[in-house]
């Protein structure tokens, strides 16, 4: 079944795509949810006059989220948290500590945009990944540091 989404859904395409997917995602889970529409020959023709119209905005939303990936550069992002003597620290580093983190040093990351390997739940460094636009991608370096 082909479908047109709404939204930007990690793993399956960016807003206005059209993708296909099993019968039983789209019409169970994709649709009903407002995530998706089916892919009519009517639908594809109002998406395609869509994005043509909304090409200038696009192109600034990607220019900003260029500015945005150009402004951190090689930037390390140190975040304390509590820590036991072995070096575990109590709970986990989440996005929104590390949106938080960028948002004091200027930077506007949407917590949503932000994708991690695993699970930070230890003193170190780790590499952090911001889906900034779909064109446009940065690797974080964060320092996890005891308080």
């Amino acid at each position: 079944m082909e479908i047109i989404l709404k939204e930007d859904i990690t793993g399956l395409g960016y807003k206005h795509d059209v993708v296909k997917v099993r019968n039983g995602y789209g019409r169970n889970f994709l649709i009903p949810r407002g995530l998706a529409v089916m892919a009519t020959e009517s639908g594809k023709k109002v998406v395609a006059e869509n994005i043509k119209q909304a090409a200038h905005k696009a192109e600034k939303i990607k220019t900003a989220a260029q500015n945005i990936a150009d402004g951190i550069g090689d930037m390390a992002l140190d975040l304390y948290t509590k820590a036991g003597e072995s070096g575990k620290i109590f709970g986990a580093i989440t996005s929104l500590q590390i949106s938080d983190e960028l948002k004091s040093k200027g930077f506007d990351v949407d917590r949503k945009k932000i994708s991690f390997k695993g699970e930070v739940k230890n003193i170190g460094q780790y590499t952090v990944l911001l889906d900034l636009h779909k064109e446009v991608k940065k690797e974080v370096t964060i320092n996890v540091i005891a308080e």
